[in-house]
């Protein structure tokens, strides 16, 4: 499901929170970046623009991100992957043969020969279908999506981690194990 224009609004500001600077609106984040739902809802109802939302409208958000950024357990919640704060700790696991990753025609030449690096990021972001590769990629210009040999990169040492929902991360991914996707 799509969101609609103040949930994407919404879920931007939530990003920013949970993904980039929670300390600039007072959270604290544990070791797998979870916070308490009541405290996310605190600082986002320190913006006046934000003052009447209610958890209903962060569950919400999160029900209908159709990237699935964000994951609630108990009465906690984290943004999934996409974080340039501090590493969160996740699972590392051997990744399904082939993975894919969304990026586009300005960028793809350079990164077919340096690599998938995490740039602002603490990981590069992997998905095990194209659809949300899709929507990762399509956001910068014109879409190329990569594949990426899972099998070849794990048994030679790249490192791979589940985050949630197919999203995979990686510390980096070298270019030899990267070739243009004919899926597009």
């Amino acid at each position: 499901m799509l969101l609609s224009k103040q949930e994407e609004s919404l879920s931007k500001f939530m990003s920013k929170m949970l993904r980039h600077t929670p300390e600039q609106f007072g959270l604290v984040l544990d070791h797998e970046g979870f916070c308490h739902i009541q405290e996310l809802l605190s600082a986002i109802r320190s913006e006046v623009r934000w003052s009447n939302i209610q958890v209903e409208d962060i569950t919400q958000v999160v029900r209908n991100c159709s990237k699935q950024r964000y994951e609630i357990v108990n009465d906690y919640i984290r943004a999934n992957y996409g974080h340039s704060v501090d590493r969160l700790t996740y699972q590392e696991s051997k990744p399904p043969s082939i993975l894919y990753h969304g990026t586009n025609t300005k960028v793809v030449d350079t990164i077919l020969s340096a690599g998938i690096k995490p740039m602002g990021r603490k990981y590069v972001h992997l998905s095990e279908s194209l659809e949300f590769a899709t929507l990762a990629g399509k956001r910068r210009g014109e879409l190329v999506i990569l594949e990426v040999d899972g099998e070849a990169a794990f048994a030679n040492g790249v490192k791979f981690y589940v985050a949630n929902h197919g999203v995979w991360l990686a510390d980096l991914v070298p270019a030899r194990y990267l070739s243009k996707s004919t899926m597009e």
